[in-house]
C-alpha cells in the first residue's frame, strides 16, 4: 500500500525514530470528510488557512463569522462563506494559487481537525475546499478559550502595516504568545496549516528577524516539519484573542537537531529556526474576543 507520507515527512520521522508509530497513525487520514466532522465545522467561528503567494510563500490566514461560515457541501468540499480581510495575502493568493491547507480548532474542547486540498473561489464569492487530505488531531498544547462576538470599534477598514522586520512591540507580542500557527508548503504535495502551543515565552524571539521555539512531542506524522526539510519556505500566524488584530510572517525555517540547543528548552525533541522576510500586521482583521480558561496540561514550563 503507497504511503500517505511524502519523502520529506519520512525523512524526519526516520530520524525522529517514530517510523512505525507514524505509519500507524497515518491510517486515520482520509480523502473525505467524515459525518461526524460536517457538524463540528458548521460550529465554528473561524479557521485558519494556509496558502501560497506568486513567489510560492505560505502565508498563514484566519478567517472568522459566526457559526455556519463554513458548510459541508458533501464528502468531498467545504464552503466558507468568508473573505480575508483587507491586506490580508489570501485574497491574492486564492486568485493565482490553488494549493491550500486549513485547520478548525474549538479551542473550549480542544478539538481540532486538520484539511488539506484545493480551493477555489465560487461564483457567490466563498470559497471551495476541494479535500485531499482530512483527519482530526488530538487535543495536546491547545490552550483553552472561549469565544464570543466583539463589536467592531468603529466602522472604518482594517489597518494593515508591512515591513521586513519585526518591530519591539510586534517582538513582545511573539514573545508573550501561547499560540501560533504555521503554513508549510510541498511544490507537489500541497499546503499544510497547523497549531503550536506552549507556555507564553515558548517563542524566543533572537532580533527583529530570526526566531526559534521548540517542537514537542506530538503525533508523530512530521506534515509540517516534513515540508520544511523539502521546502524551507514557512509562514506564521499569531492571533491576538483579545484585540482583533493578527500578524503575520512569511519567511524560511530550518530544523534544529543540536542536542545542546535543544537542551534550552525543556521538553523539546527538536527546534525550529525562523528567519522573516516579510511582517503584515492587521489591526481590527476579526471581530472575535476570546476569553483564557487553562493551558493545555502537555505544556512545559
Amino acid at each position: 500500500m503507497a504511503s500517505v507520507y511524502h519523502a520529506g515527512e519520512l525523512s524526519v520521522q526516520e530520524r525522529a525514530g517514530v517510523r512505525e508509530m507514524a505509519d500507524r497513525i497515518g491510517r486515520s487520514i482520509g480523502s473525505t470528510i467524515p459525518p461526524a466532522a460536517w457538524n463540528f465545522l458548521r460550529s465554528q467561528p473561524m479557521v485558519v488557512v494556509g496558502s501560497v503567494d506568486t513567489a510560492r510563500r505560505p502565508w498563514a490566514s484566519l478567517l472568522t463569522g459566526v457559526p455556519g461560515l463554513m458548510q459541508v457541501v458533501n464528502e468531498h468540499t467545504v464552503r466558507i462563506d468568508a473573505r480575508p480581510p483587507a491586506g490580508d495575502p489570501l485574497g491574492d493568493n486564492l486568485q493565482v494559487n490553488s494549493p491550500i491547507g486549513l485547520i478548525a480548532i474549538e479551542f473550549a474542547t480542544r478539538r481540532r481537525m486538520r484539511l488539506n486540498g484545493r480551493a477555489e473561489v465560487g461564483e457567490d464569492g466563498a470559497i471551495y475546499i476541494h479535500a485531499h487530505q482530512v483527519y482530526f488531531n488530538c487535543p495536546k498544547y491547545i490552550q483553552a478559550r472561549r469565544w464570543r462576538g466583539r463589536p467592531p470599534e468603529s466602522d472604518s477598514a482594517p489597518i494593515v502595516q508591512r515591513q521586513s522586520i519585526l518591530a519591539p512591540d510586534q517582538q513582545r507580542w511573539i514573545h508573550e504568545a501561547d499560540t501560533f500557527f504555521i503554513a508549510s508548503h510541498h511544490p507537489e504535495e500541497g499546503t499544510d496549516v497547523s497549531h503550536r502551543g506552549g507556555r507564553p515565552g515558548f517563542v524566543r524571539v533572537l532580533n527583529g528577524h530570526c526566531l526559534v521555539w521548540p517542537d514537542y512531542p506530538g503525533n508523530t506524522m512530521f506534515q509540517s516539519l516534513g515540508n520544511i526539510a523539502v521546502n524551507p519556505e514557512a509562514g506564521l500566524l499569531f492571533v491576538d484573542f483579545e484585540k482583533g488584530r493578527t500578524l503575520q510572517l512569511t519567511g524560511r525555517a530550518r530544523i534544529l537537531w543540536d542536542r545542546e540547543r535543544i537542551a534550552e528548552f525543556s521538553g523539546a525533541e527538536r527546534l525550529v529556526e525562523f528567519n522573516t522576510d516579510e511582517v503584515v500586521e492587521i489591526a481590527g482583521s476579526h471581530a472575535l474576543e476570546w476569553r483564557f480558561l487553562d493551558y493545555a496540561a502537555e505544556n512545559h514550563a
